[in-house]
């Protein structure tokens, strides 16, 4: 996306959500995209595998109703 098209956007968006920006306020948004946009093109460009993320994956803690630990602790939910 270039820049007229990404300055376009981010002032299309902003229209959309109601969002009070004035000119310069949208052209540094549209430049933090571009950056942002750059740099996933770096990360696709990678070839990683799934394998290769460190993050872990996220796994919601259990609820507290069925958290054997709380109710042998004697903690009330």
């Amino acid at each position: 996306m270039n820049d007229a098209l990404c300055l376009q956007y981010v002032k299309t968006t902003t229209k959309m959500l109601m969002l009070p920006l004035e000119d310069a306020q949208a052209a540094r948004v549209a430049m933090h995209l571009q950056r942002t946009a750059a740099m996933v093109s770096l990360l696709d460009s990678a070839g990683l595998d799934v394998h290769d993320e460190l993050a872990e994956i996220y796994c919601p803690a259990p609820f507290p109703a069925a958290d054997p630990t709380i109710v042998s602790a004697g903690l009330s939910v």
